[in-house]
């Protein structure tokens, strides 16, 4: 089960760095990762969803929490990007 809600974080995940890359906000667009190209910052994200999704399938079900605190920290960051807060 918890394997199972890692990967759908990581499915809003996905979304939520897909929006904030859409939004063409200056502040992205000052980021390294982007500067070298959308795919490698998609690219970074899915790194982190593996690791989760590896370490929660081999027995260490702490990590799914871990990667729901980072879904969190991403959902607030893409909020305050996408609304123009920042």
């Amino acid at each position: 089960m918890t394997l199972i809600l890692t990967f759908l974080l990581g499915i809003a995940n996905f979304a939520m760095h897909q929006a904030v890359l859409g939004s063409r906000h200056p502040v992205v667009e000052q980021l390294p990762l982007v500067r070298m190209g959308a795919r490698v910052s998609l690219g970074a994200e899915f790194v982190v969803l593996l690791g989760a999704m590896l370490l929660v399938g081999n027995g260490h079900p702490g990590w799914a929490w871990f990667y729901a605190g980072y879904s969190a920290l991403n959902a607030f960051a893409a909020w305050l990007i996408i609304s123009r807060r920042i």
